[in-house]
């Protein structure tokens, strides 16, 4: 069963790849070859797109860049070194993933609108320099010998042919990134980039990788619509229409998926070519407008695309199936060994003289505490006081502007989220940040990538940590259907699966009721048995008396008291700047 479910994709290719050689042989019109190449390659410069944007929900406003690079790549190798194409998409695949690291080395670590900007700069940037090199319009020699190997051929069902074998080509890249541990890691920093880089996932090095293939796709097939077109321009291979079909065939037929880029291109190209060809003479740019129209209706009926409405309104439509119940495998009976938590009562973490200003208010001021292995430490406060800041600074997602985290005695204060996490720190936020599409299972398992290489582990490792906190009979549920203890059973199952030495918990008893709350209380104190070192931030003074064996006291940013939970509770300080003179006469 399992093997017929990894071979099923593969299965739906060869369909595509079939269907595909179908329409090739359908006629022997010259026209409908052309187009029919047409929307192939379109379909394939789609789920190029597809890949950085739509997985990786890096919006690239400038994907004609790498399109035009093959094409011009590959034109030019012809016209000087008289280099067939076949072999000139190589360079130009070379050139565009150049490209890609270019633009993405500099703009992946800014956040916003930068790398959108930045990639639909240099097709801007190139037009005009191009034309200064006197490269407006390049054409292919024109070859009679051997003219195949240099795909310039009499029947243009050759052309065709290649684009349906660079599609398939393509949509196993795709299916690949899919079956692979970067498909998820890209879908998680599309959702949530913090919840992927607290689970391990370096989103930098993952975008840039996703970056890179996606560029070699597009330059592949910039080259075959240059050989097909037989000359190239700039405006034709990196003007903006480029990066506007590549997004249009995408996010119509759908985003983060196989699919959606041939499911756009079968229904775009071909409705814009008709309606040029019998009316672009009478309504100059009727085109535009019927495409832009029928974008605009998509979007409000599907905003995710064709292929996600189909697919909800299928799911939707079939009779429910019961639910096969899963075995709840022991923590010892792991397939891959983890390493081994922390038993000692040495300093696993020390915090010393950290600060942390922003826009010149001071977050955090001078703190320093140390934690000592199989400890709960209480961090309480005012709101305001900069307890999460300082959760923050310790694991990452902030930068300290004075002072320094030390881990195991080794210095992370500089260090990102993720390498944080893979030294066994793991961490939970305020609001339980998930994966909305991915179900249950697929938002845990991300923690374990950077345990094991292997999907198949990383998801049994999420098994057990669901066992570990009683949440797996809803593996298979996707996180709308979760309640609130729920969810915050999940942001603690994704912390746990790669067995951390430290858990940073931000709130994790907030919107529960009292018997979810004890629920959470009785889990903390169970993982603190099995050796795990615990930091947690919590208003709920009740649980916390009872849950934590020290205190820190945080107001305005600066350490105010800290020690057992009695001498805190007593401290004149702590009752006035956050615990109130109620709390004093009813504790």
């Amino acid at each position: 069963m399992a093997a017929f479910r990894k071979a099923k994709p593969f299965v739906s290719i060869a369909v595509v790849a079939a269907v595909g050689l179908a329409a090739c042989f359908v006629s022997d019109d010259q026209s409908y070859q052309y187009a029919l190449a047409i929307v192939l390659i379109w379909a394939t410069v789609g789920g190029s797109w597809n890949i950085i944007s739509g997985y990786g929900g890096q919006m690239a406003f400038g994907h004609a860049v790498f399109f035009g690079a093959g094409a011009y790549v590959s034109t030019l190798c012809m016209v000087y070194w008289h280099i067939t194409p076949i072999v000139g998409v190589v360079p130009g695949m070379a050139v565009a993933v150049a490209g890609s690291l270019v633009i993405g080395m500099p703009t992946f670590r800014l956040s916003g609108v930068y790398f959108s900007l930045a990639t639909l700069a240099f097709p801007l940037m190139l037009i005009p320099v191009l034309s200064y090199l006197n490269l407006q319009e390049v054409s292919m020699p024109f070859v009679r010998e051997g003219a195949a190997w240099y795909l310039q051929f009499d029947n243009p069902l050759g052309y065709s042919l290649l684009a349906l074998g660079l599609l398939v080509v393509s949509l196993l890249v795709v299916r690949g990134i899919e079956e692979s541990r970067l498909g998820p890691s890209l879908l998680a920093i599309r959702d949530d980039e913090w919840a992927a880089e607290a689970s391990g996932i370096d989103a930098y090095r993952t975008k840039l990788k996703a970056f890179a293939i996606s560029a070699a796709i597009a330059a592949a097939a910039g080259a075959l619509y240059a050989s097909l077109l037989l000359v190239v321009t700039p405006q034709s291979v990196f003007g903006l229409p480029v990066t506007i079909k590549s997004l249009m065939v995408a996010l119509v037929g759908g985003l983060a998926t196989v699919w959606g880029a041939i499911i756009g291109a079968v229904i775009l190209i071909p409705l814009g070519q008709y309606l040029l060809l019998h009316f672009g003479s009478t309504y100059p740019g009727i085109d535009n407008v019927v495409l832009g129209l029928f974008l605009m209706a998509v979007i409000v009926w599907a905003p995710e695309g064709l292929y996600w409405k189909a697919r909800d309104l299928l799911v939707r439509a079939m009779p429910k199936v019961p639910e096969a119940s899963v075995a709840v495998v022991s923590l010892e009976s792991a397939p891959i060994a983890l390493r081994e938590p922390a038993k000692d009562v040495s300093v696993v973490l020390s915090v010393q003289g950290v600060a942390k200003s922003f826009a010149g208010l001071r977050a955090v001021n001078d703190v320093t505490f140390d934690v000592r292995a199989g400890e709960i430490l209480g961090i309480i406060g005012p709101n305001g006081a900069g307890k999460t800041t300082l959760i923050n600074l310790i694991n990452g997602f902030a930068r300290a502007d004075e002072g320094h985290v030390l881990l195991g005695g080794q210095d992370v204060t500089a260090d990102a989220p993720w390498k944080i996490r893979r030294r066994g720190v793991g961490r939970t936020f305020q609001m339980p940040r998930v994966l909305a599409r991915r179900s249950v299972l697929h938002n845990v398992d991300l923690g374990g990538f950077h345990v094991t290489r292997s999907v198949v582990e990383a998801e049994g490792l999420a098994d057990q940590a669901l066992g570990r906190v009683g949440l797996i009979s809803r593996r298979d549920d996707l996180p709308a259907n979760l309640s609130t203890l729920e969810l915050r059973k999940l942001e603690l199952a994704r912390a746990l699966v790669s067995n951390p030495d430290i858990l940073l918990l931000d709130e994790p008893l907030a919107g529960l009721s009292g018997g979810e709350s004890s629920e959470i209380c009785d889990l903390i104190r169970r993982l603190r048995a099995e050796g795990v070192t615990i930091l947690i931030i919590e208003h709920t003074m009740s649980a916390m008396v009872s849950l934590v064996d020290r205190f820190i006291v945080l107001d305005q940013g600066k350490l105010l008291a800290e020690g057992a939970p009695d001498a805190v509770m007593a401290n004149e300080q702590v009752i006035e700047a956050y615990l109130g003179k109620g709390w004093a006469k009813n504790a």
